[in-house]
């Protein structure tokens, strides 16, 4: 599984990079988190708020901090 946390840098995108982190431990699940800086590669995604998730190409969530069951559920499917 491929998951994208883009944003730049900002505090709420730090912490979905640790929720994300922390539920993938949690879980188990078999992941690869990548954290993506650049603007230019963001908006090549489509999003335009940050911070935004991407599992396995899908935009999950843009503009907020998602919730841990969220993003559980995002992995478990």
């Amino acid at each position: 599984m491929e998951i994208k946390v883009l944003g730049p840098g900002c505090a709420k995108c730090k912490k979905t990079e640790k929720l994300v982190r922390e539920v993938i431990n949690e879980t188990g699940v078999d992941a690869v988190v990548e954290k993506v800086n650049d603007m230019m590669q963001i908006a090549s995604y489509g999003v335009f708020g940050t911070p935004s998730v991407i599992v396995d190409g899908e935009v999950k969530c843009t503009g907020k901090v998602p919730k841990k069951a969220d993003i559980k559920n995002w992995l478990l499917k």
